[in-house]
């Protein structure tokens, strides 16, 4: 395969993770700090709208795995939806003057629905590039790496764009006022999306030109029997466990950052003049992005001697030491400098398990296309999309009514207590780290061994030849 294709094939999650990553931490702060919901309220939408996500998912998958143009059955929903896609970003953080909830909840599911229609067919894509289950590693790894490579783009100038956006703000900041903490402007907040929107755009269209699809698989029963015999496919059951919580940790941690910041480092930890852009959420999430990719590259030559499902079950274990151990690190200058170096080692490790949990989901394709005789690429991804959703849902929903019961304050400039704050630090060690358990016990059951795969892709191949 060549290089440009595998970039090509990268491009398309570099779009949808700067979007992704930024829903997933900011949204919610945006919702209680900017746009002026509750946090009840917001965790409740946030919930609530994952009901339909729920079923525009599958029908996705059903759709595309039945579609057929010159162009192959999931490349062309990358071209159509990418305007859409960006439009909905920039709906989603714009604040009307009225109606704002209702506006809410029809952007949301609104952005949820094309988010669906865009990602569904790229993550489908994965299984008709390349035939190889090692080549599908390495392809999600191309695929996660500019994925966190996006991320660390939009998390690490999104707080300078929404600051630069803000004219009271700049005026403050050029008056000498040393204000920190990202700007709370909804206009400042709707430009910043417009230019991480039209990026985003662009990167769809690029992964459009320069994939190609060229394993040819067709699902050969109804789309009754294609859901029937999807709900009897245990791995993937497990695998949907797994990637739940996998996109749980992360978006506990993620989400309870900007939190984090804004009522405890920023207004606890000093740093030396020189050092001190580094109190910055967005630079602690930038840090981990990049600390991702290069989880990334390790995870290749890791699943290849210990197998996919070694490597995560060992990758988790891990996390769960480094997130309990965070929790005890002190809001000092000392302390901070340990906590960002805790983020780097715990960004490396969910770096591992993010191309795993891709490329497991195309292993549980190939052995659902060998026992059913159908292929079900597109059902199967949509379900992957489906967890991604329900995990941001359930993390960001929990965040928001965790942060509620520790009577955490949304009034702009509120002096936090002593049980807010810690259980922000919870929501920063040992949430995540009990959500890592549960992951592991999830994983030890799931029964794609490296081994087992070998024998399913040799018998395939025989099938698909004939």
């Amino acid at each position: 395969m060549k290089l440009s294709e595998k970039i090509g094939y990268g491009f398309g999650d570099m779009s949808s993770s700067m979007f992704w990553k930024l829903f997933s931490y900011f949204l919610p702060f945006f919702y209680s700090n900017v746009f002026g919901l509750s946090l009840a309220d917001a965790g409740v939408l946030m919930l609530v709208t994952r009901i339909w996500d729920a079923v525009s998912d599958p029908m996705m998958g059903i759709l595309c795995d039945r579609t057929k143009t010159r162009w192959g059955k999931y490349r062309p929903y990358l071209l159509f939806f990418s305007l859409p896609f960006a439009v909905c970003g920039i709906l989603l953080f714009t604040t009307p003057e009225n109606g704002k909830t209702v506006w809410a909840y029809v952007t949301y599911i609104l952005m949820m629905t094309v988010y669906t229609g865009i990602n569904v067919p790229y993550g489908s894509l994965l299984n008709v590039m390349t035939a190889d289950s090692d080549e599908k590693s390495v392809l999600s790894s191309y695929r996660m790496f500019f994925a966190y490579g996006g991320s660390f783009i939009a998390l690490g100038i999104w707080e300078p764009l929404c600051n630069m956006f803000d004219k009271t703000r700049v005026a403050a900041v050029e008056a000498s006022s040393g204000l920190s903490s990202i700007s709370t402007s909804p206009e400042a907040w709707q430009k910043a999306m417009i230019v991480i929107a039209a990026c985003c755009c662009l990167l769809f269209i690029l992964s459009f030109l320069f994939t190609k699809e060229y394993v040819k698989s067709e699902s050969t029963v109804s789309v009754g029997q294609d859901l029937k015999l999807l709900l009897k496919n245990k791995p993937w059951w497990l695998l949907i466990g797994a990637a739940l919580a996998s996109n749980l940790f992360n978006t506990v941690r993620g989400t309870a950052t900007a939190y984090f910041f804004a009522d405890y480092i920023q207004k606890t930890v000093e740093l030396a003049p020189q050092w001190a852009f580094l109190v910055s959420a967005g630079i602690f999430l930038s840090i981990g992005e990049i600390s991702n990719m290069i989880g990334v590259v390790l995870a290749v030559p890791m699943s290849k001697n210990l197998g996919k499902k070694s490597t995560y079950m060992l990758s988790m274990a891990v996390l769960i030491v480094l997130s309990i151990a965070f929790f005890f690190l002190p809001a000092t200058a000392g302390g901070y400098w340990a906590m960002l170096f805790f983020q780097i080692l715990i960004s490396t490790f969910t770096g591992i398990i993010s191309p795993l949990v891709w490329s497991m989901y195309a292993d549980v394709a190939d052995y659902s296309e060998l026992r059913d005789g159908t292929a079900s690429t597109g059902l199967i991804f949509s379900s992957a999309s489906m967890a991604q959703k329900f995990g941001g849902a359930f993390g960001g929903s929990a965040v928001m009514w965790l942060l509620a019961a520790f009577g955490y304050n949304t009034v702009a400039g509120a002096v936090q207590t002593d049980t807010a704050i810690l259980g922000l630090r919870i929501l920063m060690s040992w949430g995540p780290a009990l959500v890592a358990a549960l992951s592991i016990l999830v994983v030890w059951f799931y029964p794609l061994t490296k081994k087992k795969m070998e024998g399913v892709q040799a018998e395939l191949a025989v099938k698909r030849g004939a």
